[in-house]
């Protein structure tokens, strides 16, 4: 039996098994819900529980009743009892929607505590009536940061919990022991199966497998684009652009499609979890641009898998997997002037180098300053001994 890594997201869905709301999570194909869902289950301490797979038509079929009732007798010869505190997981569940009733209906009458997984938020964020309101909570799952990584590699890494600390407590010696693993997760991502894998063609034929899948399943089950050769290109396109602003016009006329159509196609991949949108960050709207967004992809495998991309965007990319573990990102950058490259909750800033030095540092400065912000770090892939330096394998 494989051996089973714990996520961050572990302790959290531990502390759920106790209270009584439903547990959905989401998140790209592949990044290991099933798994963690799996080790949540493996943990709970009762005979009253039920794991299915809902890409088996046949568990399907289990709640496929006109009376709701009748899903209790039919999970009854499958073993599940009603006599203590019971458990039911659900795992694809954008794959039979209709039973989303039964399950408010289980929920409300037997107290039945649901864990429930599913791929695209795109789906699943309206799947639900509002009349689960107050009843659900969502977890989203992302493929591995670097932290995760290191410890599917076994290799776990102590670090400092706040910026100021990762700043001060750099250690050579440190970097230079993670310096190869870093360089790994550079090249081929956190996409779990990805990091296990140790032969490098291997790896590349997982991301394909991926892609692949993402295309397949997601793509043409979930949408109803006519044009999947112009989504495949806005796809191309979009990574080969990664960490930059996108002009819709621009793209528009390079790809052949409205307006109205690029912006579906954004929609559609964002809440698919294959893109993340940054937005502009403004204490003032004046002279600043307005509505322009950056691009980032899932995971920086397939980031290079896609796309012939420079170091320093690989690395930009890398930081945003790692980066929006801590909240809410944004970026700056005035008409013609400075920018940021991420501004943290409002409140911290953070500029991407390879190898930072005291110009990018007096930079970062002036400009976090003129923003008011307090506490800004410059983010390195090289080590540097510079105050106010994070190494990125620290984040």
């Amino acid at each position: 039996m494989p051996k089973i890594y714990e996520r961050k997201l572990t302790p959290l869905l531990l502390k759920e098994i106790d209270l009584q709301r439903i547990v959905l999570l989401t998140g790209m194909r592949q990044v290991g819900k099933t798994t963690l869902m799996r080790q949540i289950f493996d943990s709970i301490n009762s005979s009253a529980k039920i794991f299915l797979d809902l890409e088996n038509p046949l568990n399907q079929r289990i709640f496929e009743e006109a009376n709701f009732d009748n899903i209790l007798a039919n999970l009854k010869n499958l073993g599940f009892s009603l006599e203590e505190k019971s458990y039911i997981f659900l795992d694809e569940i954008q794959l039979a929607p209709d039973i989303v009733k039964a399950i408010k209906y289980l929920y409300d009458h037997y107290h039945i505590k649901f864990f429930l997984t599913g791929s695209a938020s795109f789906y699943l964020k309206n799947l639900f009536p509002e009349s689960l309101s107050g009843r659900k909570i969502v977890y989203e799952l992302f493929p591995l940061d670097f932290e995760e990584f290191l410890i599917f590699k076994e290799k776990k890494k102590s670090r400092e919990k706040d910026f100021r600390s990762k700043a001060q407590g750099k250690s050579e010696i440190s970097f230079e022991t993670y310096k190869s693993y870093f360089n790994e997760y550079l090249e081929f991502g956190g996409f779990p199966a990805v990091v296990l894998e140790e032969d490098r063609i291997r790896k590349r034929q997982i991301l394909e497998d991926i892609f692949k899948s993402f295309f397949e399943k997601d793509v043409k089950s979930l949408s109803d684009f006519r044009e999947l050769r112009k989504l495949r290109d806005l796809i191309i396109l979009l990574a080969n652009r990664a960490g930059s602003k996108l002009e819709i016009s621009k793209i528009s006329s390079e790809i052949g499609i409205s307006r109205e159509t690029v912006y579906s196609y954004l929609g559609f991949l964002e809440k698919s979890y294959f893109i993340s949108l940054v937005y502009p960050f403004s204490r003032s709207l004046d002279g600043e641009v307005r509505g322009a967004k950056k691009v980032y992809l899932c995971d920086i495998g397939l980031l290079n898998y896609l796309g012939r991309l420079g170091e320093g965007t690989v690395l930009e990319n890398g930081v945003f997997q790692c980066l929006r573990n801590y909240g809410h990102l944004n970026y700056y950058e005035k008409y013609r002037g400075p920018e940021i490259d991420f501004i943290l909750n409002n409140q911290i800033a953070f500029e991407v180098k390879v190898k930072a030095d005291r110009s990018d540092w007096s930079r970062l400065k002036r400009v976090a300053e003129s923003l008011k912000l307090k506490e800004y770090y410059l983010i390195s892939r090289d080590y540097s001994e510079l105050e106010g330096v994070i190494l990125a394998q620290d984040l």
